[in-house]
């Protein structure tokens, strides 16, 4: 080791005063770099900050507030009455383990011991959403203002204090709950109150936490078929037994469910916009299932999908608005009315499951993000969500007549679609002799990401169709991909 009295040279060590880069900053990495590369051994001494201030033409503050940066980060040490010396280990040591002496992996057998649970949950696929022509499912992110956004997240990081960084309240950030009660209450007819309401990561927490919560490895649960692929996976990922209860015109058949499985644990329903097919259950159904919870002791997860883009009428209330025994479970996201990667969403629960769900959401990730969640206040506060929702509701209105107009010019004959009053995708029905897994995977080939309506079915069969979707495509995207969809059809 260099003795310490052993004095660095400076010599090397250039600034530039016509650098937009601070005078402190360019001294910092300069003696940063000399001490990185060897020039600068631990041991030695740095000028005093006086001397150096004079040789580098700088002022003694420029040089003083670069060695705090080095000291504080370890670079350098100081000692009492003696003067600044290079550290004796590099900051960087402490902070990246020993490279191996090997590069090769262990020659042991991979270990399989998985749990039961873990040997289904590794069989469950979620394959990432690519952004093709006629993918459904993904709102258009183009048109969404992140430029407000951003001015949002800058000023909360300019506001919020410190202590907010820490570990927060498990059932979420309270201004973001009271925003979303204040919303739901007066467009959706929810009545809840704010401490009912949990903030989740999306609608897969939100399926997860409640088969976690409320049933056990067994346990069977009302599915609609066909339906949401998330929530199947969801309960099959719990260990639950799934139901799958057919869909007609007025929604899930709930006189064909007491027949199936009458003594279901719960039912999940999309009852505003039913996925895939986008029927809205009826009143009489809706009544139905209620009185189905009441009697069975069973509950009802309510999944509000797509219930924002409804195109003409007021919208519906919603199936917790009628619930007077307290059986329903209401959850709700932010991924298709903002952005899929934002990854808030909520759940309303009744006041006796408070607890659990709470106590279940901290096991599982103890508080969704902050920043997320405050500048989602601010956003829907400041009335951009409102504004944000009618701007959509009319560019997706347009995008779904482009689809129609699209697929009568270029698929007439065909395939038979018509006009939803909701929704981000349409339904193409295809003849009954075609296969519409096959057409999928031709399609696939060509380009495009269109669903057969199949896939979505586990025991009740359909009619064959493609899921079409059109919220997040221009009009000329829309076009070309119908155009490239007939190419496949006619093929």
């Amino acid at each position: 080791m260099a003795k310490e009295t052993q004095e660095v040279s400076i010599a090397g060590i250039g600034l530039d005063a016509k650098s937009s880069i601070p005078m402190y900053r360019q001294l910092y990495e300069a003696l940063r770099q000399a001490i990185l590369q060897g020039r600068f051994r631990s041991g030695q001494r740095l000028p005093a900050t006086r001397t150096l201030a004079s040789e580098l033409d700088v002022s003694r503050n420029t040089v003083l507030l670069a060695f705090e940066y080095l000291l504080s980060e370890g670079y350098l040490k100081g000692k009492t009455g003696s003067g600044t010396y290079v550290t004796d280990t590099l900051p960087e040591k402490l902070l990246f383990a020993a490279r191996s002496t090997t590069d090769t992996m262990p020659s042991r057998p991979k270990r399989q011991n998985l749990s039961k649970r873990g040997e289904v949950l590794s069989t469950i696929h979620f394959p990432v959403g690519e952004s093709k022509p006629l993918r459904h499912g993904t709102p258009s992110l183009r048109d969404f203002p992140f430029h407000i956004w951003g001015k949002l997240l800058a000023r909360q990081m300019r506001r919020l204090p410190y202590t907010s960084f820490g570990y927060g309240d498990a059932a979420g950030y309270l201004p973001l709950r009271e925003a979303i009660a204040t919303y739901l209450r007066t467009a959706r007819d929810v009545r809840c109150e704010v401490e009912q309401i949990i903030i989740v990561n999306g609608s897969q927490q939100a399926l997860d936490l409640t088969a976690r919560v409320l049933l056990d490895p067994g346990d069977k649960a009302w599915i609609e078929d066909p339906g949401y692929l998330g929530a199947r996976k969801a309960f099959i990922g719990a260990s639950v037994t799934v139901t799958p209860v057919p869909i007609d015109e007025e929604g899930l058949n709930v006189e064909k469910g007491r027949e199936i499985e009458s003594k279901a644990r719960l039912a999940y329903v999309t009852p505003s916009h039913q996925f895939p097919l986008g029927v809205t259950m009826s009143l009489t159904r809706r009544l139905q299932l209620l009185e189905w919870a009441d009697e069975s002791d069973a509950w009802i997860l309510e999944d509000d999908y797509d219930s924002e883009y409804r195109y003409t009428g007021r919208p519906l209330s919603s199936l917790q608005g009628l619930d007077a025994n307290g059986c329903v479970i209401y959850m709700g996201t932010f991924s298709k009315v903002l952005f899929p990667a934002l990854r808030l969403g909520y759940l309303i629960v009744p006041p006796d499951l408070l607890d659990a769900f709470i106590s279940a959401k901290a096991v599982t990730d103890r508080n969704s993000a902050l920043l997320e969640q405050a500048v989602l206040a601010d956003f829907i506060e400041q009335g951009h969500f409102g504004r944000h929702l009618r701007r959509m509701r009319l560019l997706y209105q347009e995008r779904q007549q482009i689809l129609l107009n699209a697929t009568t010019r270029h698929l007439k004959g065909l395939i038979e679609i018509y006009p939803s009053a909701k929704g981000m995708h349409e339904i193409a029905w295809l003849p009954n002799d075609f296969d519409d897994q096959k057409v999928s995977h031709e399609a696939a080939e060509a380009g495009l990401a269109v669903t057969a309506l199949s896939t979505y079915c586990l025991k009740h069969s359909s009619h064959p169709g493609l899921v079409l979707g059109y919220a997040a495509f221009t009009e000329d995207e829309i076009r070309q991909a119908v155009t490239r969809l007939a190419g496949t059809l006619i093929s």
